[in-house]
């Protein structure tokens, strides 16, 4: 396999892998900063409140993104994979 061929498919597959992860980091930063103020104006610091809250929204937007992760992932290994190995 040519180098520049593999450094190419390897980033396409770091691409796909940061677009994929994104909602999801995007969420657990904006609900932890959200929880974070919260417990610094109220003066509560109970661990759970920082987890459970997170961890529903992780979930939740799993949930509702597992269509685009699903078809990015499908669109990777239909378009850049697949035809890689069937080339060898």
């Amino acid at each position: 396999m040519d180098p520049s061929l593999f450094y190419d498919t390897f980033r396409a597959a770091l691409r796909v892998a940061v677009v994929i992860s994104l909602p999801i980091l995007v969420v657990a930063l904006v609900t932890g900063l959200a929880i974070g103020l919260f417990q610094a104006l109220t003066s509560v610091q109970e661990m759970t409140l920082t987890f459970v809250p997170k961890l529903a929204a992780i979930v939740a937007i799993f949930w509702l993104s597992m269509g685009f992760m699903t078809e990015t992932l499908r669109s990777l290994w239909l378009d850049t994979l697949v035809p890689l190995i069937a080339a060898t």
